[in-house]
C-alpha cells in the first residue's frame, strides 16, 4: 500500500479506536483474513482466527459495558490508555513498506495521538451527558460511539481518501459552527468601580 494511503488508513483506524478500542481491531482482523488488508511484517497475528475470536469477545464485552449506567464513565477512564495503545498498534500494523523507525514514530505520534484525541472527546461528551441527564442519555451516546467506530473503520478500509475528505468536511462544519457563537453568550467583563 502507498505510504500516504497507509498513513491515512492508520490514522482513521486509530481514531476509531478512540470511540471503541476493539471494534477497529476486529474489523482489521476480518479484513486481513479475507484479503483486502495487507498487514506489516510482525503483525500477521492480527489475521489469525484466535486473534479474531479474542477481538470479537473483547468487542462484545466492551459494547455491553458501555450500556451499564455509571459503569460507562469508569470504562471511559480505563479505556483511555488502551485506546492510545490500540491506535498505535493499528497504525503500525498497516505500514508495510517502511523502516521500523518511521513506522513506530508515525504510529505513536499520529496513531496514538488520533486515538487519544478522540477518546478525550468521548470522555468529555459522556461526562457532560452524565452531568446534564443523570446518565439517562448515555445509552444514546454509547450507540453513536459504536456506530462511529464501526463506520469509520469500514470507510477507512474501503476508501481512505473519501473517508479523509468526509472527516475534513465534518471538522470544517464543526469549527464553523463553533466559531459563530451566539451573540451575548459571552458577556463583557464588568469592572468594579471604587
Amino acid at each position: 500500500m502507498d505510504g500516504w494511503l497507509s498513513l491515512l488508513l492508520g490514522i482513521g483506524l486509530s481514531a476509531a479506536c478512540g470511540f471503541r478500542v476493539f471494534v477497529p481491531l476486529l474489523i482489521m482482523s476480518l479484513a486481513s483474513q479475507n484479503g483486502p488488508l495487507a498487514l506489516a511484517p510482525g503483525f500477521e497475528w492480527i489475521a489469525t482466527p484466535e486473534a479474531c475470536g479474542a477481538f470479537a469477545v473483547a468487542t462484545l464485552c466492551e459494547v455491553i459495558s458501555y450500556y451499564i449506567p455509571w459503569w460507562d464513565n469508569l470504562m471511559d477512564s480505563l479505556s483511555s490508555p488502551a485506546a492510545v495503545a490500540a491506535g498505535t498498534i493499528t497504525t503500525a500494523s498497516v505500514f508495510t513498506d517502511t523502516s521500523p523507525f518511521l513506522q513506530w514514530t508515525l504510529a505513536v505520534i499520529a496513531g496514538g495521538g488520533a486515538a487519544g484525541m478522540v477518546q478525550a472527546g468521548t470522555v468529555l461528551v459522556r461526562g457532560a451527558s452524565s452531568f446534564t441527564t443523570a446518565g439517562l442519555a448515555n445509552p444514546v451516546v454509547s450507540t453513536v460511539e459504536l456506530g462511529a467506530a464501526t463506520i469509520t473503520s469500514i470507510l477507512f478500509l474501503l476508501a481512505p481518501i473519501v473517508a479523509v475528505t468526509a472527516v475534513l468536511v465534518l471538522m470544517a462544519m464543526v469549527v464553523r459552527r463553533l466559531s459563530r457563537g451566539r451573540p451575548g453568550f459571552i458577556k463583557p467583563e464588568r469592572r468594579l468601580s471604587l
